[in-house]
């Protein structure tokens, strides 16, 4: 394993451990699945792992694997704090607070403002004491490292970085968004700042990986042989690692193979190691993926639950294949998303444009927008009648 300090000069891992997508069984965390996945990682020298408060069960079962096999003073835990509803330091408190019982420790190595999307929310935070407070936690030693992640403009991201003495930062980031959100430019100041630089979203929810089309996936594969899904992970990763301002890269692994692949694509990722052809490669890749990636959504489900039972990742996944992919499989996936296995199916055109989802969307998608797009393309006439007699069938 490769390591990248941090202002401290501790050494993380270049491969970080997502811990928001623990695998899953009967809807619930796999907790022995992800114990064996999470022991292999440390073994193979990842020491950074990433939660937060809101990723439902995940830091429970993190701080259980973690203090069963002795290994909390030995890796870095990174979680967030839900900043929406804090208006006093108490309520800051008793967040913190939680997350601390949840993990079973009494300090977290590095705590992060959770999604900030604008200047003016960390202003409210500023408002509601949340600068006493950090400074009162870190000469605690509660909190080691103090820093926020990021969904917002990249105006917005130079002033949050200047505004506070900051420890670190987290940012989406992959060879897809070089100009999105904060984007290289961002990543570039930050590390000018002296900030290491926490890397979510590198595969862009999974469509630079097996959702990637065809035709990007043979140039990868072109380059390296094996896999195409894998080759196209791979590639991904060591085009984030190649630039000496990225720190650490996060990956939500769920299956032993995805870890084991990861980490032999960490063994190559060396800065500044790329050539020529491996950037004429990602141009190539690049033009051809534009033509397909229509809506931005990388499947976070921050919009979820939809008031009108809507599963907005995956018409938007089904919407994305239809031009990825093929028709066909764009309007079989609309079929499962909107629900061919169950009783009361819920469509696109059934959005009401209420606009709750958008409050939630990292990404700042126009969701009642794309929903329409959704509607025109993949919502075929006879669709609700062959959706009941399907449906009738399976109830059978």
């Amino acid at each position: 394993m490769l390591y990248r300090e941090n202002k401290k000069g501790d050494k993380l891992s270049i491969l970080g451990f997502g811990c928001m997508r623990f695998p899953r069984s009967g809807g619930k965390i796999d907790e022995e699945k992800t114990e064996k996945l999470i022991l292999s990682a440390y073994e193979s020298g990842v020491n950074y792992y990433d939660t937060a408060y809101l990723y439902g069960g995940s830091e429970e079962v993190l701080g259980r694997i973690l203090n069963k096999h002795g290994l909390r003073e030995k890796v870095k835990i990174a979680t967030k704090l839900p900043h929406s509803g804090c208006h006093t330091p108490e309520d800051i408190e008793r967040l913190f607070q939680i997350s601390l019982s949840r993990l079973g420790t009494d300090y977290v190595d590095n705590y992060l403002m959770h999604n900030v999307s604008s200047f003016a929310q960390w202003e409210s935070l500023v408002a509601a004491g949340v600068e006493g407070w950090i400074a009162e936690k870190k000469a605690e030693g509660s909190i080691r490292n103090i820093g926020f992640s990021y969904h917002g403009s990249l105006v917005d991201f130079k002033k949050l970085v200047d505004a506070y003495d900051w420890d670190f930062c987290q940012i989406q980031y992959n060879y897809a968004n070089e100009t999105y959100q904060a984007g290289k430019e961002g990543l570039r100041y930050a590390s000018s700042k002296g900030l290491p630089v926490i890397i979510m979203e590198p595969l862009l929810g999974g469509q630079l990986a097996a959702k990637l089309p065809d035709k990007a996936k043979a140039e990868f594969q072109k380059r390296s042989g094996g896999d195409p899904v894998q080759a196209s992970v791979s590639w991904a990763l060591r085009w984030l690692w190649d630039q000496p301002e990225v720190t650490v890269v996060l990956s939500g692994m769920n299956e032993p193979e995805q870890l084991e692949a990861n980490l032999k694509s960490a063994d190559l990722g060396l800065a500044n190691s790329f050539t020529d052809e491996d950037r004429e490669m990602f141009s190539r890749v690049l033009s051809i993926f534009r033509q397909s990636y229509r809506i931005p959504c990388t499947g976070c489900s921050y919009c979820m639950p939809c008031v009108k039972g809507i599963n907005i990742p995956a018409v938007f996944a089904a919407y994305n294949s239809s031009y990825s992919q093929s028709l066909f499989t764009g309007l079989f996936g609309y079929a499962m998303s909107v629900g061919a296995h169950g009783n009361f199916p819920h469509y696109a055109s059934d959005c009401i444009s209420c606009g709750k989802c958008m409050k939630h969307c990292p990404q700042k998608i126009k969701i009642p927008e794309e929903m329409k797009r959704v509607r025109r393309r993949l919502q075929v006439p006879g669709m609700k009648t062959i959706m009941k007699i399907y449906t009738k069938r399976e109830q059978k």
